[in-house]
């Protein structure tokens, strides 16, 4: 049997599996508490590997890791590790539990109502439906970019073909199954990632131009010191790891993932997992990125002809690796796998907020909880064509991801994290943290879309520094919510205004969805 047929019935056997698992969860995802949170039921191994195949998709193997590894060598591996011990352990011990808690026993679906019921503030609520919507666009499509690239390198596809199959593949599972079918599908897709991200680790390092690990780290270490990197190239590199560390955070999506976890003996069964899973995905995936430079000594044009570019690095470097075709077929696998499960993620968070948050809250508030999850799976297949034709903008993956996770982050990390352990953060201090992450974060959306060469001394194009704004924006966000709080307390204004109920622990109970 051909290469191409055996990579094709790989494909064709994953798309059945997806297919499948939609239509079966179709019959379980009826009212809108189980559309999103799927009855607050979820164990510790499932809601693991969901929020681990959110975290990761091909945007991290492919946009991420060829471009860090491109830039900066060996040191790419460090966003890997970032990403396990920030992005992973230490998001679970310090939000799982008590975000699991707080959702359950207030009934919260969504990040929106999270404020809302925190600060008893409308408007918040309606911003923040709106700001979700629109912002995890970017994210949405930098992952269609990723994986199409990777198809057309190694099947030889037209980019549009691969764009349309997964966006179908997508809203099959979303649009028929919601929360509960993602679930499922994650939980099979993070088996496959995981094996299939050991076995690739394994072969690029046997591989000729490897050579083997010990060989491997001498060449690619001598390779780094060749590329003279300065402190503006660490700068860059460590807002790479903090920006897709702490960046989950605050990012609506992957926080969904706690709401539905069913106790918290399983949170701490999941932070294990999950951090296990981070630590050999992103790990390994930033590992095979750092090697680059023994595949290429320039960046290798697309298919289609053109400029080197970073995003085609990873797949022609798979292409060139000499993979059996069976691990080929299995590699394609893992990332469509990581990305429909990323994007499954993003469009249910999306699409739910939006339907729950502002157009049912605002337009139709006697819409019934049927009713809303249906209008939710027509906005699901809405989003997935606005993420297709954003997808086919020139921006690159890394520059649409860092925008997303800049405002989105921004945006919410501060005041969300805080409202979990700090009762003195008010309405006052949650706004000024939000406009001061949004309007910090902003430059680099601006002028890629306005001004494309604005530039910053020592630094280059503001367009291509999404990562340094979004830290500033994290670090801003979090000064301002403290800082107008305690002013807006001792002014005695009204939105300083106390929320104690917010915090009062009870017996726990099975609450309706």
């Amino acid at each position: 049997m051909s290469k191409a047929a055996v990579i094709w019935l790989t494909i064709a056997a994953y798309a059945v599996f997806i297919v499948a698992v939609g239509l079966i969860s179709s019959r379980h995802s009826k009212s809108m508490g189980q559309f999103t949170v799927g009855g607050r039921s979820a164990g510790a191994w499932v809601s693991a590997l969901s929020y681990g195949t959110a975290y990761f998709s091909a945007v991290m193997f492919i946009g991420y890791a060829g471009t860090t590894g491109w830039r900066y060598g060996i040191w790419a591996v460090l966003p890997g590790l970032g990403n396990a011990i920030f992005g992973s352990l230490l998001a679970w011990l310090v939000l799982a539990g008590r975000t699991r808690r707080v959702t359950r026993r207030m009934k919260i679906k969504s990040m929106p109502q999270f404020f809302d019921s925190r600060f008893h503030s409308r408007p918040m609520k309606l911003f923040s439906a709106a700001l979700i919507f629109i912002f995890l666009l970017p994210y949405s499509a930098s992952v269609y970019k990723g994986l199409t690239s990777v198809c057309a390198v190694l099947l030889n596809v037209d980019e549009q073909v691969c764009m349309v199959v997964i966006a179908l593949a997508s809203a099959a599972v979303v649009v028929l199954g919601g929360y509960i079918a993602t679930l499922k599908a994650d939980f099979v897709q993070g088996l496959v990632m995981f094996v299939g991200v050991a076995a690739l680790i394994v072969a690029v390092i046997r591989c000729g131009q490897v050579g083997g690990l010990a060989a491997g780290l001498e060449a690619i270490t001598q390779k780094t010191a060749e590329l003279k990197l300065g402190a503006s190239d660490h700068i860059a590199l460590w807002a790479t790891v903090l920006m897709t560390s702490f960046g989950t955070w605050g990012l609506p999506q992957m926080i969904h993932k706690y709401y539905g976890i069913r106790d918290d003996r399983e949170v701490r069964r999941g932070t294990v997992i999950s951090t296990l899973f981070s630590l050999v995905i992103a790990g390994g995936g930033y590992f095979i990125g750092s090697l680059s430079r023994l595949f290429f000594s320039e960046l290798p044009s697309p298919p289609a002809g053109g400029a080197g570019h970073p995003d085609y690095l990873i797949p022609n470097m798979l292409d060139q690796a000499g993979l059996p075709i069976v691990l080929v077929g299995v590699v394609l696998v893992l990332l469509i796998a990581a990305s429909v499960s990323t994007l499954s993620s993003i469009t249910i968070t999306a699409s739910s907020t939006l339907t729950m948050d502002l157009l049912r809250e605002r337009f139709f508030p006697h819409l019934s909880s049927t009713g809303t999850a249906r209008v939710t799976r027509g906005l699901c297949a809405l989003f997935v064509v606005l993420s297709y034709f954003v997808a086919n903008t020139r921006t690159p993956i890394l520059d649409m991801m860092s925008y997303s996770w800049g405002i989105l982050s921004g945006c919410f990390l501060a005041p969300y994290a805080l409202s979990l352990y700090w009762k003195g953060i008010n309405r006052a201090g949650a706004w000024a943290g939000m406009a001061a992450g949004f309007f910090t974060a902003a430059p680099p959306v601006v002028c890629k879309l306005f001004f494309p060469q604005a530039a910053v001394p020592f630094f280059g194009k503001v367009a291509d520094m999404g990562p340094h704004f979004a830290c500033a924006a994290m670090l801003l966000s979090l000064l301002f919510c403290i800082l107008f709080s305690g002013a807006a307390r001792m002014g005695g204004w009204k939105s300083s205004e106390a929320n104690p109920v917010f915090y009062e622990e009870t017996a726990e109970e099975m609450p309706a969805v």
